[in-house]
């Protein structure tokens, strides 16, 4: 069932301006409101796939084979095909084949039936080819139909690998930052010590399941695996067919990037400290890769695991800077009305948090961090400038402009709705009568042009906003806003509602009045008010029951009044919105 959109006054608000374009999407050639379907209704929603849980997940482009068991709570697009087994399939029947499609067996498979797009592309965009290793291919669930299954799965393996990547992940700063008593430093070296621990065991327990897996298809008589699962922990480098490589690169007989974009070690011997019977093993398979042809051509860079994982100093580096934005951001709407504050004012917020202080010293690795000046490097890329001329170039302003016009016609088609449905029409005759007045009041509705990175004047608000300018920042600036007695940006949650917005702008307005402040800076906080009152007369002006009046019409007039005070007219205000400062 399809829930009306107004009953998501929220949802509302955040899709609004996009149902231009949402409205139009197609399937199989067919716009979706010819279907009977809601402008903001999900077009493909399979609900009897999501009714059982468990659910094996892949990148469609890749360099090498990624699948993963999904234990349910996730939906999934167009780049991360699915497959789902039988409802009645256990998890270790998923266990099993999860195992089978990591091993490398799989990814040499998949790259004789995939398309292979290229190791990166050249300065005019086509795909090119480098060292192979690399090459990334499209891998889609059609290809995996025919996929060769062997009789038996190396399940205690691929049982194994599973409990170590729920651990790994429990243990990554990401997943440890969510209880802020775990973010000290002893309790984070310790993590590592144990992330890095079961990385290195992971490493080796997938090197087993390979050669498990090489048994299982009759590649080999037996599998050159350990009697148990206890592996000897391994490095990056340190795997049978990278001993292999790094002797050939040593003779002069082969060239690979490998070892260098893995930042691993190559090395020719086996290392002294492993156990015996591990470097027997060991040895056994190098020999196999060297003497079985089948063998030494999947036993490739190519088809082996990377582990190219995010070093474990850059997750910590960042799950530190996402729980210092996440707590500068509940800071920001703490107080008990909406009011703008500076970077100066937000940072005095942090003083008496010390949780804040404390991951802070981790954070910058120094206890004598300048408060004010780290607090300004957080916000610096999590926010977006009110005013257009702030955030775009011109030709993003062009582009702004022809959204603007879509929003009027939309607003007009909403006018038309509400008049025909208030005289009583509804189903088809409803629909019907709204199309024909629309197309005789209206015309047609275009859908705006999309942005392009070049449309903004920071890579920052390209990437905050998106080619449908959907706006994801933490923080709404106005630049020009500042005090004379604190010089530091001026900031709105960007999560308050528009009229949020405009009370807390309003109230800024009148401090800076009364500071003495000039036409200029009040003109534009009049410019960012104007910005809202469209908004706000859509989604606020019925009788507010805490002020008795309609909100909309109310910060109308009080931008009207406040212009004319300072000579200037709804012209003016367009120009100093589309100014660069």
């Amino acid at each position: 069932m399809c829930l009306p959109i107004e009953m998501l006054p929220g949802t509302n608000r955040f899709l609004a301006p996009t149902r231009s374009v949402i409205s139009r999407r197609k399937r199989f050639g067919t716009p979706m409101l010819e279907r009977g379907l809601a402008w903001y209704e999900w077009q493909e929603l399979y609900d009897n796939k999501l009714r059982t849980p468990l659910t094996i997940t892949f990148g469609f482009i890749a360099t090498h084979n990624q699948f993963v068991l999904v234990r349910g709570g996730k939906v999934f697009n167009r780049t991360a095909p699915v497959i789902k087994l039988p409802a009645a399939a256990t998890e270790e029947e998923h266990l099993g084949l999860l195992g089978l499609l990591n091993a490398s067996t799989a990814c040499f498979w998949l790259k004789q039936v995939g398309h292979n797009r290229g190791d990166s592309t050249d300065n005019k965009g086509a795909r090119t080819t480098g060292d192979v290793a690399f090459n990334t291919y499209e891998f889609t669930s059609t290809q995996l139909d025919p996929f060769p299954l062997p009789a038996g799965r190396p399940l205690d393996r691929a049982r194994e690998l599973d409990r170590y990547a729920q651990t790994l992940q429990a243990l990554s700063p990401a997943a440890l930052s969510a209880d802020a008593t775990k973010l000290t430093r002893e309790g984070l070296e310790e993590a590592s010590g144990q992330w890095h621990r079961i990385l290195a065991r992971m490493i080796a327990l997938q090197e087993d399941l390979d050669w498990e897996v090489y048994a299982l298809y009759g590649l080999t008589p037996e599998p050159l695996t350990p009697s148990d699962l206890d592996a000897v922990p391994l490095a990056l480098g340190q795997r049978a067919f990278e001993i292999a490589l790094a002797r050939k690169i040593a003779a002069g007989e082969e060239q690979s990037e490998w070892f260098a974009r893995h930042g691993s070690t190559p090395i020719t011997e086996i290392p002294a400290e492993w156990p015996a019977p591990y470097s027997t093993l060991v040895e056994r398979r190098l020999r196999l890769i060297a003497t079985d042809k089948s063998i030494g051509l999947i036993e490739r860079p190519e088809y082996k695991r990377r582990w190219n994982v995010t070093p474990w100093a850059e997750q910590l580096t960042a799950a530190l800077r996402t729980w210092l934005l996440d707590r500068l951001e509940t800071l920001s709407h703490s107080a008990a009305e909406p009011a703008l504050f500076s970077v100066s004012e937000l940072a005095e917020r942090t003083r008496a948090d010390a949780d804040f202080q404390r991951v802070a010293g981790l954070y910058t690795g120094r206890p004598d961090y300048d408060l004010t000046a780290l607090v300004a490097e957080l916000v610096a890329k999590e926010n977006a400038p009110s005013l257009p001329g702030q955030r775009y170039k011109d030709t993003g302003l062009r582009k702004r402009a022809q959204w603007e016009e879509t929003w009027t016609k939309q607003r007009a088609e909403d006018a038309i709705t509400a008049r025909l449905t208030k005289a009583g029409l509804t189903g088809d005759a409803l629909k019907q009568a709204i199309h024909t007045a629309v197309k005789t009041e209206i015309g047609d509705i275009p859908v705006p042009p999309k942005y392009a990175s070049a449309d903004f004047l920071k890579s920052s608000f390209w990437k905050l906003r998106g080619k449908l300018d959907v706006p994801k920042e933490r923080w709404i600036s106005y630049p020009g806003a500042e005090r004379t007695v604190d010089p530091t940006l001026v900031l709105a949650w960007a999560g308050w509602t528009h009229l949020q917005q405009a009370q807390a702008l309003a109230a800024h307005y009148e401090r800076l009045r009364s500071d003495g402040a000039s036409e200029s800076q009040l003109g534009k906080l009049l410019a960012s008010l104007q910005e809202l009152i469209p908004w706000l007369l859509q989604w606020h002006n019925e009788i507010d029951p805490a002020y008795g009046e309609r909100m909309g019409d109310f910060f109308k007039t009080f931008v009207e009044e406040e212009s004319r005070r300072l000579h200037l007219t709804p012209a003016d205000l367009s120009r100093i919105a589309g100014m660069r400062a």
